[in-house]
């Protein structure tokens, strides 16, 4: 039925979380929660190894002060502004845990801004388990089985998909590629962190706003939405 399929595409939308600012307010660009979290996971195993990251939850550090984007959104995404990540996390007794906490907190950081281009102005950190030993981290297991899901304008398509670091479409949401009076365009796509995202997302933006703008003679627009961004190494 209709209602059973909506119903589950509403639950697996909000399994990924909020759609998140990616860069300024110009970048015209989002990126999903749960994306932001596999890399901030996978940077502060490699950078911590005696400490494993759990629960975490992104949002504006400051709603009041957040800016409008300069292209439409796409539903339910955030406003631009810093953004704040609150997390847990488990340790062995090798090391004092607030130097363990100033690890992860560099590390978090660093990728965020490094890798993502995302602005986050705070990093909170909770101890929630102190522990023996750590299992081996799960973290660097991708699965790209829905990047073949209904794609949407084929031409934006080979577009979106030739531009250095683009894993492929992976819409969470609607189509990859979604259409508003022949203007303005909104790509959902998913990456590898071998490059920085924002620079892959402005490459994306560029390319398909030439496609759009050999079809009208007037201004166009282009709203990104990363959905997944994977390990490099999974994706050689």
């Amino acid at each position: 039925m209709v209602a059973d399929r909506w119903a589950q595409a509403v639950r697996r939308q909000l399994g990924f979380g909020r759609l998140l600012p990616l860069g300024g307010a110009a970048e015209g660009a989002w990126i999903v929660e749960s994306a932001v979290a596999g890399v901030l996971r996978r940077a502060a195993a490699a950078a911590v190894p005696d400490a494993r990251l759990g629960r975490l939850r992104i949002s504006l550090a400051d709603p009041a002060t957040a800016a409008p984007p300069a292209v439409p959104a796409p539903p339910s995404a955030l406003p631009v502004g810093p953004l704040r990540v609150e997390a847990d996390f488990a340790a062995t007794p090798a090391r004092p845990l607030p130097v363990v906490a100033d690890g992860l907190r560099t590390a978090v950081s660093a990728a965020a801004s490094g890798v993502l281009g995302v602005a986050v102005e705070a990093v909170d950190l909770r101890a929630t388990a102190l522990l023996e030993s750590l299992t081996a981290d799960a973290s660097r297991t991708d699965d790209v089985g829905a990047a073949t899901a209904s794609e949407g304008d084929a031409e934006i398509v080979r577009a979106v998909c030739s531009v250095p670091g683009v894993v492929g479409p992976l819409p969470l949401f609607g189509q990859a590629v979604r259409i508003d009076d022949g203007t303005h365009a909104q790509v959902q796509f998913a990456v590898t962190d071998r490059r920085a995202v924002l620079e892959t997302v402005r490459e994306v933006r560029t390319a398909v706003a030439g496609v759009l703008a050999g079809r009208t003679a007037g201004p166009v627009t282009v709203a990104a939405v990363i959905t997944g961004v994977f390990d490099a190494d999974l994706h050689r």
